[in-house]
């Protein structure tokens, strides 16, 4: 909780329930940081029975787009990390934020800046020629109204504090002070009229009654001058009896690095969330359990379900520090949600992936599924192993299996086309019986018929185990494709 001299405590005071908020920027996609600070949101809230709000923070015109608004709005739901309410849009409250700028300016906590921008420009070149820091130190702090420019374009600033400290008990970081020289008197409301983010994100917390604000720790110097605002309205609530505006409780959690220590890039997997689930193929379980273990975790649990995880989830056990980014991990992680996965969940991926609609299709993916996914990291990967069962003949070989499929392999498939034909229990006991007895008979270990097996039935070298095969495939199926290598062999 953010605490000095003469503050507020009311935070402390209040017995309101837990409020959280996730306030991303609509400029681009919801990227793995902004996710895990959803789900900490998310996990915080449901963890005291509270409330998670979602807002959407486009006050930037210019770079605010629909598709990205879209893009978060399907990145969480994805995740299942929707808000409990309707979200809210800042910019539709701009005239809500202009007001309490106008009240703290009635109030004497705020005051009209005729600084102009080549003025501001000048002093800051002469900070840096002097090498000193470049703090705002405007006449128009304390000056008489009569004094106020008539027609020109002016910016509302805030009185920061000038003297004394303020001290943040932040539920991350701990105990962070900062004297309040550092701080400047920023502007709440531009020449235009229009609120600046500083303003915006302090009403719009207030009016949503959010009680903890987790964020990135990149925001912590953005606290220092929200509190000055906050203070500000509450000195004036209280004054007129009309209510308070309490501190909110901090909690600044570590940015995500790369495995490198380097700041986490492309290159290290900071893709969008979509790409995580299209480009990835990966389960929202898997990136949810691997994001709640970025920088947080209890004891050495590596595989936590999202009810556990409520129950633990405590903000105070996040780490200060900044938590590495590992594909490979992830990628790990995601290979036992796929074992975990219900198989229609999963054919139902695999089908939009291969376009496969059929109902009989469907039903042979969903009947291959358990063996599938035990040998799948990823969707893409499942589907991938999946394509043999719907390949039309004559199967087209890769590289590897071709390689396989030699004369003389040709004339073993032969042979196994005898043996199987005389088969007829098709099932994997039998066929596994009927194939090893071949192997015997002619003094051959199983791999020299089960490879090139595989490779004719499957056109790969990778997949189930063969006799899996067989029996998905079918009967007529399997001596088709197996036909179909005698003939090339003939043909020969």
């Amino acid at each position: 909780m953010a605490s000095a001299s003469g503050s507020n405590s009311a935070a402390s005071d209040r017995k309101a329930a837990v409020v959280t908020r996730f306030a991303p920027s609509p400029t681009g996609f919801l990227h793995i940081g902004g996710a895990r600070t959803a789900l900490f949101n998310w996990l915080f809230a449901r963890h005291h029975g509270g409330t998670y709000l979602l807002r959407i923070e486009d006050t930037d015109r210019a770079r605010s787009t629909e598709p990205a608004i879209e893009a978060i709005f399907d990145g969480l739901s994805w995740l299942g990390l929707q808000g409990d309410e309707e979200p809210v849009f800042q910019f539709a409250r701009s005239e809500r934020h202009a007001e309490v700028a106008h009240r703290l300016l009635a109030a004497g906590h705020a005051y009209r800046c005729y600084l102009t921008q080549e003025e501001l420009a000048a002093r800051r070149q002469a900070a840096q020629a002097e090498r000193r820091p470049f703090r705002i130190d405007s006449e128009w702090r304390d000056a008489d109204p009569s004094t106020w420019p008539v027609g020109q374009t002016y910016v509302i600033r805030i009185k920061a504090p000038r003297d004394g400290e303020t001290v943040i008990d932040d539920l991350v970081q701990g105990t962070i002070t900062v004297s309040n020289r550092e701080i400047d008197d920023f502007v709440i409301l531009r020449s235009d009229g229009t609120p600046t983010y500083m303003l915006a994100v302090v009403v719009d917390d207030h009016d949503m009654g959010v009680t903890h604000v987790i964020r990135g720790d990149d925001h912590i110097n953005n606290a220092f001058r929200q509190l000055v605002v906050i203070r500000a309205m509450h000195t004036i609530e209280q004054a007129e009896g009309t209510g308070a505006w309490p501190d909110p409780f901090y909690a600044h959690i570590p940015l995500i690095h790369g495995a490198d220590g380097a700041k986490l890039s492309k290159r290290h997997g900071a893709l969008g969330v979509d790409a995580y689930r299209d480009e990835l193929g990966l389960l929202p379980e898997a990136v949810v359990n691997y994001l709640l273990r970025l920088g947080w975790g209890h004891g050495d649990e590596e595989i936590i379900a999202r009810e556990q995880a409520v129950e633990w989830f405590d903000i105070a056990d996040v780490n200060k520090g900044a938590a590495r980014f590992d594909l490979k991990k992830l990628l790990n992680l995601n290979g036992h949600y796929m074992r975990l996965a219900d198989d229609a969940r999963l054919t139902d991926e695999v089908g939009k992936r291969l376009a496969i609609t059929d109902p009989a299709q469907l039903a042979l993916l969903t009947a291959a599924m358990p063996v599938l996914k035990v040998r799948a990291a990823d969707l893409n990967e499942l589907a991938d192993g999946a394509r043999f069962l719907f390949a039309r003949r004559p199967i087209e070989p890769d590289a590897k299996a071709a390689a396989l499929l030699t004369p003389e392999a040709r004339a073993l498939l032969g042979q196994v086309i005898d043996r199987l034909d005389g088969t007829d229990d098709w099932t994997i006991e039998a066929l596994e019986a009927a194939v090893k007895a071949l192997a015997q008979e002619l003094g051959l270990g199983l791999g020299k018929l089960a490879q090139p097996l595989r490779a004719a039935l499957t056109g790969t070298t990778i997949s189930p185990g063969i006799y899996d095969v067989l029996v998905l495939l079918g009967r007529e199926e399997a001596m088709a494709r197996l036909g179909d290598q005698r003939a090339e062999a003939s043909a020969a």
